[in-house]
């Protein structure tokens, strides 16, 4: 009797493991499907009238409701199966079952729950989300298990440093561009879908001071201009909009449209002064988000905004057209002269723009050049060489050695950058040692 009731003991563990291998293969599969799958192509499957695809609907846009249940529902029936097998395999085994559950749980459990049913759901990421909706959708609902994993993630942040995540752990940047590396590599998105993420996640942090036009750069009229005067600065450097001054660039009084000119010009008007043409200015910290600011253009309807830095004086301007440049690359008319950032030359050497930004020149460079209170190329070799610029001066960091080309002014404008042959310990700056480092 003893026997017969031990072997239905085994029969039965053996009975909850295998199903507890298909709950795990199942949820494994979902977890998958549901967090490869986007807003987008969920918003197309509704559409479509798929079944399910309402409730997948839901799940994609608020992943927050769903994830951490999930995945604490899966780390539960892993824990459950890992200790029926090892109790199993004791009773068959004896002492060597400690070692056979272990090659179960790392080998079969592994193939058949985790890479099988994930290998799945990627490949049929549509069909495998839709499936996976319901059963997540209810699991979500389920109240006990939702505020048990909402009071393990309470105790984690409390636990952590600073203030944790009140939602719980979600992908973070860097994953989400190392899973956009892997899809480019496997031509899953093209090269240029994989610099379009990379672009739209960087424009989030990017600020108006890195993508203005500095004030030393910028193209002013004074107040007292007539018409006919300003005509002739707007034609001259071809711009739509230019900013007008009264007592020098910190007292920029409005924006000037060319359109305007035109109108007053066509009017017989031409000396007329640009003062009473001119349209209120809008002005921005330096410190603001583009994404921010992106927004406010296309609500208030504006396409230049003054930069202000801390001190209430004009940093630069920033225009609709820079900002889209950072989405999806440079735009360039047929009226523009194109002085390209980055000019490859013989030997792996680059000539750049001082004004390219240090992000940027690591991108290309495949190098670590140093950050700072600087954001281009310039201002790295400003901060480093500690005087003011002169053609032919050297700075040296890791690997690179940056030679100011081309200084106009106090600016340096060109940049050289050398790869040398081996890295160079400690940061050096030299001056006027052109002739010895072509």
């Amino acid at each position: 009797m003893l026997a017969v009731t031990a072997v239905t003991l085994d029969l039965l563990m053996l009975a909850g493991i295998l199903v507890l291998l298909v709950l795990i293969a199942g949820f494994a599969l979902a977890e998958t499907a549901l967090t490869r799958m986007n807003r987008s192509r969920a918003v197309a499957l509704h559409e479509a009238g798929r079944p399910g695809a309402d409730r997948l609907l839901r799940l994609v846009k608020h992943p927050e409701h769903f994830l951490n249940a999930l995945l604490f529902t899966i780390l539960l029936l892993q824990t459950g199966q890992t200790a029926l097998t090892t109790v199993l395999a004791e009773r068959v085994f004896g002492a060597a079952g400690v070692v056979v559950a272990l090659l179960v749980n790392v080998g079969i459990v592994f193939v058949f729950s985790e890479a099988a049913p994930k290998t799945w759901a990627i490949q049929h990421v549509d069909e495998a989300a839709l499936r996976a909706a319901g059963p997540v959708s209810a699991l979500a609902r389920f109240a006990p298990l939702r505020w048990t994993a909402r009071g393990l993630i309470g105790i984690a942040n409390a636990v952590l440093p600073g203030k944790g995540l009140q939602a719980g752990p979600f992908v973070s940047e860097e994953e989400f561009l190392a899973l956009a590396d892997e899809a480019a590599e496997a031509e899953v998105i093209e090269a240029e879908e994989r610099v379009l993420i990379t672009r739209v996640i960087d424009f989030g942090d990017t600020v108006a001071r890195e993508v203005m036009v500095p004030r030393t750069d910028m193209v002013t009229v004074d107040a007292s201009f007539r018409v006919g005067d300003a005509m002739e600065v707007v034609l001259l450097n071809g711009f739509s909009r230019i900013p007008v001054c009264g007592d020098g660039i910190d007292d920029v009084v409005g924006v000037l449209y060319a359109k305007d000119l035109m109108r007053a010009d066509r009017d017989g008007r031409e000396d007329v002064g640009v003062a009473t043409l001119a349209r209120p200015a809008n002005f921005v910290p330096e410190t603001k988000r583009v994404s921010h600011l992106l927004r406010e253009m296309q609500a208030d309807k504006f396409h230049m905004a003054i930069v202000i830095d801390e001190y209430g004086g004009t940093a630069g301007l920033v225009t609709l057209e820079a900002l889209i440049e950072e989405l999806v690359g440079e735009i360039v008319d047929e009226f523009d002269v194109e002085d390209p950032m980055i000019e490859p030359l013989p030997g792996g050497v680059l000539r750049v723009n001082g004004r390219l930004a240090i992000d940027e020149a690591n991108e290309v460079l495949d190098g670590d050049l140093p950050e700072g209170d600087w954001d281009t190329i310039g201002g790295l070799m400003f901060s480093r060489l500690g005087h003011v610029a002169s053609e032919g001066d050297l700075v040296r960091f890791d690997g690179f050695e940056l030679r100011a080309d081309k200084v106009q002014g106090r600016r340096i404008s060109r940049v050289r950058i050398t790869p040398l042959p081996e890295p160079d310990d400690g940061d050096g700056t030299h001056r006027g040692e052109a002739e010895d480092h072509p």
